[in-house]
This record gives C-alpha cells, structure tokens and sequence, in this order.
C-alpha cells in the first residue's frame, strides 16, 4: 500500500476508500494503469474491509481474488473503494470498485472486483 502510494481517506465497518495519485511507476507500456495495480488496489481496500470487522486476535487473507477490467485507467488518480457483502464466520464475501479520475474530476469506472477473504487465527499466521 505505502509503496504504491495508495492513501486510505474513509474506514468504517465492512468498508474502505481511499486514493492512488497517478505516477509514470503506476502505467503499462501503453500510458494505462498496469491491470497488477488495479488488481493490488482492490485487493488492499477489500482486505481491509474485511479485517475491520474480525477480532483482534485474528487475521484476514486473500483466498479469492476476481477482477473485471471494465475501461483503461486513465487520467490523474484513481478512486477505490471496497466493502464486505457477507461476513461468514470463517469466510468474508468482499466486492471492490476502482475508478479513475480524469483533470476535470470525471469518474469512469475501469474495475469491479470480487475477493473470498479467510479469517483466520493469528497463532495460524505464525506458523
């Protein structure tokens, strides 16, 4: 996250937001956003939406990670945000929005994403 860039801006329970300011780092060889940053991006804001709603004492990783590439990323930063559909007690059903943002402040949707995150406890993170 810190090494993108990416900024969270809204947390709250089940649910994320955050900013990526574009860079040159951030772009395929074509001037888009490489699909691996989009896909990182939804996998971050649906993790942590996630990970706001178990205990302390446990942890959330990915199991399943789906993304729909809907339109080139373009413009200036992308907008992302992310939310838990249905928490299960050891599975999290997680959907995921990215957007980018053009200099006039247009949204255009570029990717929907949908994630299994698995809860588990934080002895088993150890092992």
């Amino acid at each position: 996250m810190h090494l993108l860039g990416f900024e969270i801006e809204t947390i709250e329970e089940g649910f994320i937001e955050g900013r990526l300011k574009l860079e040159e780092k951030h772009k395929q060889h074509k001037g888009f956003v490489h699909g691996g940053v989009t896909a990182t991006l939804a996998d971050i804001v649906m993790g942590f939406a996630a990970v706001s709603l178990v205990p302390a004492d446990q942890h959330v990783v990915t199991a399943d990670l789906r993304v729909s590439y809907l339109n080139p990323g373009v413009g200036v930063e992308l907008f992302v945000k992310g939310w838990v559909m249905k928490q299960g007690k050891m599975l999290n059903f997680c959907e995921a929005e990215i957007f980018s943002i053009d200099e006039q402040g247009q949204k255009t949707l570029i990717a929907k994403a949908s994630s299994t995150m698995a809860t588990i406890q934080a002895s088993a993170a150890k092992s």
